[in-house]
């Protein structure tokens, strides 16, 4: 896969980035080594390789999933002007 001209124009454009031509041109040639180096990365051979998430194997840190309330209902409606029973309460608007 390659980039034209025109393509790194219309990148430009939706990216909002002012390129020159001399600016573009040169835009072409990096945009074209990256995806020729993505286009060989394609080629390596990774069956049997596991997804990592880092170069050393360690093990997620994962709590246990609970549901609770929080324990902060009393905290957040502390600074209400007026509450009950730890719902906010709030004028009645009808229109």
């Amino acid at each position: 896969m390659s980039v034209d001209l025109a393509t790194v124009k219309r990148v430009a454009h939706l990216a909002r980035i002012a390129l020159n031509d001399e600016d573009a041109e040169r835009m072409m040639g990096e945009l074209n080594g990256i995806l020729g180096f993505v286009e060989q990365l394609s080629e390596v051979d990774v069956t049997g390789v596991e997804p990592m998430t880092s170069v050393t194997p360690m093990a997620m840190k994962k709590r246990k999933d609970e549901v609770t309330d929080g324990g902060k209902a009393d905290d957040i409606v502390a600074n209400a002007p007026e509450t009950d029973r730890n719902f906010f309460l709030v004028p009645k608007v009808v229109e």
